[in-house]
């Protein structure tokens, strides 16, 4: 799988509210009205991830979910990550957070 320009990355982050790039790794910082809401959204991110065969890095604390995604075999930004990216920004649109 082929890496994404700079330019692809850049023109895709300039279309987006949230994501940003963060030592070369997509990254979106959540914030939840509680536990349960911030759990409840990592477990449908978590059967996104397995569909797609791409898994993200993440961090949650209380109501806050830290994401970054990366193509680890190819040390960069693919296809992958974009599309997972895409797919969250989705159910964050179905979730109305």
């Amino acid at each position: 799988m082929k890496n994404k320009s700079d330019t692809e990355i850049q023109t895709w982050l300039a279309a987006q509210s949230a994501w940003r790039l963060q030592d070369g790794k997509l990254a979106l910082s959540l914030k939840f009205q509680d536990f349960s809401m911030a759990w409840g959204f990592m477990n449908r991110v978590a059967l996104l991830a397995e569909q797609q065969q791409h898994h993200p890095e993440w961090l949650n604390v209380y109501n806050r979910v830290e994401i970054a995604l990366v193509t680890h075999d190819t040390n960069g930004l693919t296809e992958k990550d974009f599309n997972l990216a895409t797919a969250i920004n989705d159910l964050l649109g179905d979730s109305g957070n």
